[in-house]
């Protein structure tokens, strides 16, 4: 059977500049003649101009004459007409097997309908009733029907109750058929490829380990999970795994409701080398908090909290590491508890192939298992050559200019007929469209129009037909133009903002020897937690800082709010202040007046700007709605907020100055772009600054990519400009035919005028000279401007500057940003070869770091005679400026392939192909520098792989300990690199504010100046700012401390948090603090929710009468009393000076029980 499956083919198709397509099957090439594309097809030469994607694309469905091809073909052309034969070789006949039944919907199981509709046509039905027998083979399918190919197959194979695995040539193919088969709605797994890990001493990438064990897991179990298929690719099958018997022997399943003894389960797992810590945030580790586990195996996916009723196990929740809050219930889980490192590898991932599971491989090349189902590109072996000539004809519509979005009227009325001919011969026609405003605008051109199509939503790459199952499969990129980026993600779930703030807060957490700043007595070191004796005898747990001259200050633990860890601006600590002086009030009442002050200044300068009329632009034109579904990646809801905000400020008359703030990666350039765009289309001008040359170049590129379709002209103004093109750019400027222009300091010369300049893009303002800045103010006073920071702004900065600059953040990573795969190994030059080898070898380039100029050119030749066909530059700080952005431009247009620099090199540069970064000496930087070094690759497509090379003594083979120890320093699995983000985020505060602010920041700590600012804001707006309430509590029943307990009076009410409780001090400080912190009864509620999920669901009386006491200083805060007293079941209320009397005497509560007086006098309160 011939051609089995024939589909669209498009190779280098791109934008109008983009020639080189080739499409059809065997035989078919083109190649550049004379600005023409020349179409052979076994000695048959077709001459027609270069074609636009748009044009190609529309093409495929629209131009080619019937003709056939003998089998079930998936085809790029119509449905089969007669045509003659071509001669065959001259086989013996064999015996007409009977035409098979269809494969029945009674049998099938749930998937696509086109699919199910595919496998019951007679020539599909009889390949796919064969599988598990002789090797089958469906050829002639390129790429863009690899996914509908093994839907089918996997549907037969999950009819035969088998299990398939589908071996894919690379990863790029892996992730696009998992991509696809969700359009397909065919369950499969993912299989991820092994680390780039070269050495035998090389750590692995924990992550990346966890993640394939787990999937080896479910997949042991993929009958009863309904998971049909395994997608890996073809080398995987030889890469180490643990053993299946290992696996089976190790699995423990933990079931609600089961009886398992909670100290049989705490000795299991420290027997099996799990380290008890206070909070588990990494893998390997457990916490108990009374009856309650949480526990993170190395191989799962997600920590579990197991909660214990007496000897039974009462429920089973997965919770974030963020928040530590539970996310999801489970009935059961299965768990691994112990999987050493040597079984991790000893056996391989083939050994999990089972003998009645179906292989299916994509490809020619040999397989290292049998196999059952084979998709081949081209033709079947032993075949010979199919003629495809006369499927490629002349283009009747001649060249379409891919910038016209909408379809002409000539080409819709023929892909019109196109569709009604289809429907004539009993085709059914589907277009796949990505959004649903695709689909409208879609059915909007087609208004009016009887012959059916069908549209439906799903990411599908290109489309196809199936002439045997008489099926169309057209997509909305082949009709709109532009093609949606599937990439698969790993490690990178997409946050809630809410949880990285609290995964900040929990930095609070204080460990001995911290700096801390007391808000009355100023900064000290925290010397631990200590149980104190007071003059009178009582017993009470307190805070010890220590300060200058040896003084030490008690804290109770239930004022710990009053204490926070110090963050300063720069590296120098600060000296501690003095018990008892009058140093820190007079820094304090300086932070405060210099506060007040800047907090003025800002306001003015924001009032100033409301004050004056700037240009209102219009509401989204259609073409601007058009152009943001043309994006080809999912926004992340950080990025639509911040689009929405900008927009409303450039539809408002007051001119914008607004500060967009996100980590690098992060989607802000996309924002930025979508502004521009709103500003051409109300009739503007836009101005993009950037500093350097290398990032104007990149934006110029990227943005006229962006808007290519678009009647935007975009340019470009630095050096590198040519002199000729530069003063056609000016007049363009001058003029108005220049909409978008993009350049350097250049653009601000005084020989650029433009005519109606309407919005400003600043992006990295802190890089640009203060004379810049200056200018900056003068020049755009009445004019919209967006400021881009690559650097994060803590979230408590963001709210005190709420209403005093126009702030929009982007606090969540884009789902699809791949985490990089870190390895960690000796310095060894075999590891730098192999991974520079195996980059170049996927068509990449490298970075590789060494920090030392003194060495860096012996060290780039070394490079050079380790990879001798590597080209090899080098780039650092101490080179001219200009002659360091030549070597960027170098690199950036991949005319090297190793870049040997310092972290001289920009962080802003955008290069996808560069996805392999070698960090030598490691351990000489921070880990804020290596987040922000890791964060230079894995912009693009590809995994991405950065390689920590460290003295050979940093990592030693035989102590499996300090191995994971070196791991979570270096890879930043724990809580390094948040604190790593905490740093950075303190840096742009530092950026933000200025010198003289960073002063103070330095001097009363982070944490109070964000306290002062905020309120020197809010009195200033005229609006309340909640404070921290600070009222007074007394009474005679209540026992505020564990230690008292034992010596009180019978009778006695307790409020505070046991230690049997919460067993760790300091989270028991934590939670103090939090408590202290409570501003509002939401925020009590939530942090009641929050208590009963991680220590649980049944607080003990003194926790509830503790929260009672919370919520009484709350009400009283609000009601404006400043202490409340009860003695004798009087309730004493002091309100300004004066007691609140109730007929002249104090009120007398009625309740005897203390916690009943609470919520008595908590009442009483209220009613006030």
């Amino acid at each position: 059977m011939k051609g089995l499956l024939l589909l669209l083919r498009r190779e280098g198709a791109g934008f109008p500049h983009q020639p080189g397509v080739r499409f059809g099957g065997p035989g078919v090439q083109t190649q550049k003649q004379d600005g023409q594309q020349v179409f052979g097809g076994h000695g048959q030469e077709h001459y027609r101009p270069a074609i636009s994607a748009l044009a190609l694309a529309v093409l495929r469905v629209l131009i080619a004459p019937p003709f056939v091809v003998d089998g079930p073909a998936l085809s790029s052309d119509k449905p089969p007409v007669s045509k003659p034969a071509r001669p065959r070789k001259k086989t013996v006949a064999a015996p007409k097997p009977p035409i098979p039944a269809p494969v029945t919907e009674e049998e099938g199981v749930e998937c696509h309908a086109l699919v199910r509709g595919a496998m019951q046509a007679p020539e599909f039905a009889s390949r796919l009733r064969r599988l598990g027998g002789a090797e089958v083979v469906l050829d002639h399918v390129t790429p863009e029907a690899n996914g509908f190919a093994v839907a089918m197959a996997a549907a037969r194979a999950r009819q035969m109750r088998r299990r398939l695995w589908v071996l894919a040539p690379d990863p790029r193919t892996q992730d696009r058929l998992q991509a696809e088969l969700l359009v397909w709605q065919t369950p499969a797994l993912y299989f991820p490829r092994h680390s780039q890990a070269f050495g035998e001493e090389a750590l692995p990438d924990p992550d990346l380990m966890a993640e394939r064990v787990a999937v080896l897991e479910r997949w042991a179990g993929a009958a009863e999970e309904g998971h049909g298929a395994l997608l890996l690719c073809a080398d995987s099958l030889e890469e180490p795994a643990p053993a299946a018997l290992e696996l089976a022997r190790q699995r423990r399943q933990i079931e609600a409701g089961q009886r398992l003894d909670i100290e049989d389960f705490i000795s299991q797992l420290a027997g099996a080398g799990y380290e008890r810590v206070p909070v588990v945030m990494e893998r390997g580790q457990f916490a108990r908090r009374g009856g309650i586990v949480d526990f993170y195996s190395w191989q799962a996916e997600e920590p579990l909290r197991v909660e214990w009723f007496d000897e039974e196990v009462e429920s089973i929740r997965a919770f974030d590491l963020h928040n530590q809050s539970s996310v999801k219930r489970l009935e059961r889980a299965n768990v691994i508890l112990q999987l050493a490192e040597q079984a991790a590898e000893a056996g391989r991932v083939k050994d999990h192939l089972g003998g009645n599971d179906l292989v299916l491989i994509i490809g020619e090349d040999p397989a290292a298992v049998p196999v059952h189902v084979r998709i081949l590109a081209g033709a079947a072996p032993g075949e010979g050559p199919e003629d495809f000539g006369s499927a490629i004809h002349e283009n009747p519509l001649g060249v379409f200019d891919a910038s016209d979005f909408v379809l002409h009227e000539a080409r819709r009325k023929q892909f019109e007929m196109q569709v009604a001919e289809w429907r004539k011969l009993g085709w059914r026609t589907v277009v796949f469209f990505h959004n649903e405003a695709e689909r409208e605008r879609f059915a909007e051109l087609r208004a009016g129009n009887a012959a059916p199509v069908e549209a439906q939503l799903g990411l599908l790459y290109r489309g196809f037909t199936v002439p045997a199952a008489k099926l169309a499969v057209l997509t909305g990129a082949e009709i709109f133009g532009r093609h949606q980026v599937s990439r698969r993600s790993r490690g990178a779930k997409l946050a809630d903002p809410e949880h990285l703030r609290k995964a900040r807060d929990m930095l609070s957490e204080l460990r001995d020897g911290d700096l801390v700043v007391h808000a009355e007595h100023g900064i000290g070191r925290f010397a631990g937690v200590a149980v104190r004796t007071a003059p009178n005898g009582r017993k009470e747990e307190v805070l010890s800082i220590l300060y200058a001259d040896e003084a030490r200050l008690f804290v109770p633990v239930a004022q710990a709010h009053l204490v926070s860890r110090y963050v300063g601006v720069g590296g120098r600590a600060p000296a501690l202040s003095k018990l008892g002086g009058n140093a820190w009030h007079k820094t304090r009442r300086s932070a405060e007046k210099s506060v007040e002050e800047f907090a003025a200044k800002m306001l003015s300068i924001s009032a100033e700007r409301r004050s004056v009329k700037g240009y209102a632009h219009p509401p989204d034109t259609k073409w601007q709605v058009e152009f943001e579904q043309s994006f080809l990646y999912r926004e992340t809801p950080d990025q639509l907020r911040c689009v929405e905000e900008i927009k409303r400020d450039m539809e408002a008359e007051k001119p914008m100055d607004r500060l967009l703030c996100a980590d690098v990666g992060f989607g802000k350039t996309e924002v930025a772009i979508r502004a521009a765009f709103k500003a051409v289309m109300g009739g503007k001008q836009v101005a993009i600054l950037v500093p350097t040359t290398v990032l104007a170049r990149q934006h110029w590129q990227n943005i006229r990519e962006r808007m290519s379709e678009f009647p935007v002209t975009v340019e470009m103004l630095c050096r590198l400009t040519p002199k000729n093109r530069e003063k056609k750019v000016l007049e363009g400027v001058r003029d108005g035919t220049v909409d978008i222009v993009v350049g350097t300091h250049r653009v601000i010369s005084k020989d650029v005028r433009f005519k109606d300049l309407g919005l400003v893009v600043i992006d990295e303002e802190q890089r640009f000279g203060v004379k810049h800045k200056e200018k900056f103010k003068e020049l755009f006073r009445l004019v919209d401007v967006l400021t881009l920071s690559a650097t994060p702004i803590p979230r408590t900065l963001y709210l005190a500057l709420m209403g005093m600059r126009d702030m929009s953040t982007i606090e969540t990573p884009p789902p699809n940003k791949q985490a990089v795969g870190t390895v960690i190994t000796p310095y060894d030059e075999r590891v730098i070869k192999q991974a520079i080898d195996a980059e170049l070898d996927r068509g990449g380039q490298v970075f590789l770091l060494h920090n030392r100029v003194m060495t860096i050119e012996k060290t780039a030749m070394r490079i050079r005679e380790l990879c001798p066909g590597a080209r090899v530059i080098v780039g650092h700080g101490q080179m001219d400026e200009e002659i360091l952005e030549d070597v960027m431009h170098k690199f950036v247009d991949n005319e090297a392939d190793v870049l040997v620099c310092t972290t001289i090199i920009e962080s802003g540069v955008d290069i996808p192909n560069a996805n392999t970064i070698i960090i030598d000496r490691a351990d000489r930087f921070g880990l804020a520098d290596l987040y922000q070094l890791r964060g230079r690759v894995g912009r693009g497509g590809q995994q991405a792989h950065a390689y920590l090379l460290l003295p050979r003594d940093a990592v030693t083979a035989g102590d499996a300990r300090k191995r994971v120890n070196a791991i979570k320093q270096y890879t930043g699995l724990g809580s390094g690199f948040k604190i790593a983000l905490r740093d950075l985020e303190i840096r742009g505060a530092g950026n933000l504010l200025g010198t003289e602010q960073s002063g103070h920041i330095a001097a009363v700590g982070f944490d109070m100046y964000c306290q002062m600012l905020k309120q020197a804001v809010g009195r200033m707006q005229g609006r309340r700012v909640p404070r921290p309430v600070d009222v007074a509590l007394r009474a005679d029943f209540l026992v505020q401390s564990e230690a008292l307990m034992t010596q009180a009076e019978k009778g006695a009410t307790g409020a505070f948090l046991p230690s049997g409780f919460i067993e760790d001090t300091r989270m028991r400080i934590t939670a103090y603090r939090q408590l202290g912190e409570v501003m509002t009864r939401k925020e009590l509620d939530e942090l009641e929710m929050q208590w009963r999920d991680q220590f649980g669901d049944k607080l003990p009386h003194p926790v509830q009468n503790l929260l009672a006491c919370a919520a009484l200083r709350l009400a009283a805060a609000h009601a404006g009393i400043s202490e409340v007293e009860v003695k004798d079941r009087k309730l004493m209320l002091s309100r300004n000076g004066s007691y609140v009397m109730l007929n002249g005497r104090f009120p007398r509560l009625a309740e005897r029980a203390g916690h009943r007086q609470l919520a008595e006098a908590l009442a009483m309160v209220r009613s006030l």
